[in-house]
């Protein structure tokens, strides 16, 4: 139905007629029936308008003669900014340095890092070929006498190693169990290689050798102690921050007393932070390099080689979108070197959450930078390649910056993604120490069943891993400890194997007993070292779901090729983790205990830790009690006020001398 006069009907809306009041004629006939004079012509209006326009124009010319002249000088301006930046900030190191360089080293260190790399990139692009074209003919002759200078190389190599280690095991003999457990695990996979004829040795000996080199300098070095230790102070310093944030949300009580408000905020956090760091290229720029360094050693393909160094910094599923739009032409081994990758490493957000838990930070980035080349190498030891890869000899590989529009929104997408993470990670905490606690349950009714106490989980995994354990360089004394957090790390998860771990370095800190009753209270720093090694992976029954998950989502028609490899990858990172915890026992320097008489002398005995604990095991050890007479032996002989600190000890620990 259609209504009369100049409302709009129905049939108008549907034909799409405009309404009248809004046309000039429907003004004109308002202005009419109102009586009044119509005071604007449309001519006027017209007029009115087109002034209004000039003026317009006329004031946006200074402003667009401005962006032209930008437009064509946007290299020159450039250059420009980039200067006065370059000149400011040389007078803030210069001033930062002149003012108390000690303080400002970190900034030196950065600031040449930046710089080299700087330059280096100046002088490839405008060097490079013609270096490269100077050095050819010693290319060529470098290319003829390489296939004996290959052998002498290796030659020398194992006679120095050779050497090396009989000079540095004479002093700790028990590093040799840690020789041997790695000999072992890698023996153990090549017996479980898919194609024994066809593993590349040299992607194996490479691998292995870069782990060897890494650890060497991480753990034996005094520049790669520091810097490490730096690193990881830096990291806890940072991650602090997060209680900023945590507190303003939760309140200061919750995240003091409560795990999942304490702990989880962090992965919020450190999330959000790498998406920043990925928006900027950051990220995008130390993977390349890193697979650069890999492949051109190990002589892997750039695919696999770019996923599995993007595992040092993120996880299992976020590692294979590095290398996404080439999954569905990858081959098996190289699909398998891709989850072997994402099995042996841990991502970044989560390793904030086990620094958080009190596990050494520096020892944490170390296990995920040395598990990069060994798992390569294991994975083209358990699966070598038989096809031909379409990637071979490819030049690059191109790495996407994401889709965000600026860094306020990576920040936001970092932060939000997340969220999915941490309940994860509550969820599997709930229901894995849930199921733990019913299986413990279960276990000892049924070993009480036949006259057998405290039967668990953990007793059994004591028991069946304490081989591997010892072989891994555990004392045979903290074996069935690190045995049991290696089996909740295999057939639970890692995150609750690391809590158990800062609990026994808790109470090793605080200086408890060893021993209570017949449980142990804690391991030694060997075994402390050992284990945070071996449990830094995702190589858990769990993470076959997720992995599968994961890549299956990517490339849906592959699902069948993920699943026959998942298995033998597990397996591989499981491997990759005892191995860097071999070298963890190999390369380990025990803590030499000070001047204990002077740490008597100056403490006031009020409270206990490590250091007490062993001065009062020395002191213990050298009394000697006689007819009801005490005396000492060795330095403490000659310390006048020995029974009086034997007394205090007596206080705390339990010895006969007491």
């Amino acid at each position: 139905l259609e209504m009369e006069g100049n409302q709009i009907t129905m049939g108008s809306l549907e034909k799409g007629t405009d309404n009248p009041a809004f046309s000039f004629e429907g003004e004109k006939r308002h202005c009419e029936e109102g009586g009044g004079p119509c005071i604007e012509s449309q001519e006027e209006r017209r007029e009115r308008k087109g002034r209004f326009s000039s003026y317009y124009r006329k004031a946006l010319q200074p402003a667009s003669r401005a962006t032209h002249f930008c437009k064509a000088h946007a290299k020159v301006l450039r250059r420009v900014v980039l200067g006065l930046l370059g000149v400011a900030y040389l007078c803030y190191f210069i001033a930062a340095c002149y003012l108390n360089f000690q303080r400002a080293l970190a900034l030196v260190v950065m600031t040449a890092v930046v710089a080299f790399f700087i330059c280096w990139n100046i002088f490839k692009k405008h060097c490079g070929a013609k270096v490269l074209l100077l050095l050819r003919p010693a290319g060529k002759c470098f290319q003829k006498s390489w296939p004996w200078l290959k052998w002498l190389l290796w030659v020398a190599l194992l006679a120095g190693l050779i050497v090396w280690l009989v000079l540095d095991t004479g002093k700790n003999p028990e590093q040799l169990i840690s020789l041997g457990g790695f000999c072992f695990l890698v023996l153990f996979l090549f017996a479980c290689s898919k194609h024994h004829g066809a593993v590349s040795w040299r992607a194996v000996f490479w691998g292995l050798g870069l782990e060897f080199l890494l650890g060497l300098f991480v753990l034996r070095t005094t520049p790669g102690i520091q810097a490490f230790q730096w690193l990881g102070d830096q990291i806890q310093y940072f991650l602090s921050y997060t209680t900023a944030g945590s507190s303003f949300v939760f309140g200061n009580t919750l995240i003091e007393e409560v795990f999942a408000f304490q702990t989880l905020p962090i992965i919020v956090f450190f999330s959000c932070v790498m998406s920043i760091l990925y928006y900027l290229g950051i990220m995008q720029w130390l993977i390349l390099k890193i697979s650069w360094l890999l492949q051109v050693s190990m002589g892997t393909t750039p695919t696999e080689t770019l996923s599995v160094a993007g595992n040092i910094f993120v996880g299992q599923t976020e590692a294979p979108l590095l290398v996404r739009p080439y999954l569905a032409d990858m081959t098996l081994s190289e699909i398998h070197a891709v989850m072997s990758g994402g099995f042996s490493t841990i991502a970044g957000s989560v390793m904030g959450a086990y620094i958080s838990f009190g596990i050494d930070a520096a020892s944490l980035i170390a296990a995920s930078v040395m598990a990069a080349p060994c798992a390569l190498a294991m994975a083209k030891l358990v699966y070598p390649e038989v096809e031909e890869s379409k990637f071979k000899g490819k030049a690059n590989i191109h790495l996407s910056k994401g889709d965000e529009q600026n860094i306020l929104e990576a920040a936001s997408n970092g932060a939000a993604t997340s969220v999915g993470l941490v309940a994860n990670i509550a969820a599997n905490l709930i229901a894995f120490l849930a199921v733990l606690e019913f299986i413990n349950a279960a276990l000892r009714w049924f070993g009480e069943m036949v006259d057998i106490e405290g039967l668990t989980f953990q007793v059994i995994c004591s028991y069946v891993l304490m081989p591997v354990a010892f072989l891994m360089g555990a004392d045979w004394a903290d074996s069935p400890v690190v045995a049991e957090l290696l089996g909740i790390k295999i057939f639970l998860n890692e995150f609750v194997a690391y809590q158990q771990l800062a609990t026994y370095k808790k109470n090793r800190l605080m200086g408890l007993e060893e021993w209570d009753g017949s449980r142990k209270q804690w391991i030694s720093e060997r075994a402390e070292s050992i284990t945070t090694f071996a449990l830094c992976g995702f190589a858990n029954l769990s993470s076959i779901g997720i992995t599968l998950g994961g890549l299956t989502s990517m490339v849906p028609q592959r699902k069948g090729d993920f699943a026959s490899v998942v298995l033998r990858a597990l397996l591989t990172g499981i491997c990759v983790s005892m191995l860097n915890a071999c070298l963890a026992g190999l390369l380990h320097v025990p803590t030499q205990v000070g001047d204990c008489a002077m740490f008597f002398s100056t403490t006031n005995f009020s409270s206990t830790s490590y250091t007490m604990y062993t001065c009062c095991k020395q002191l213990f050890a050298s009394s000697v009690l006689q007819n009801g007479t005490l005396s000492f032996t060795g330095p403490w002989a000659e310390q006048a006020e020995s029974v009086l600190w034997l007394r205090e000890c007596c206080v705390y620990y339990n010895h006969t001398s007491c």
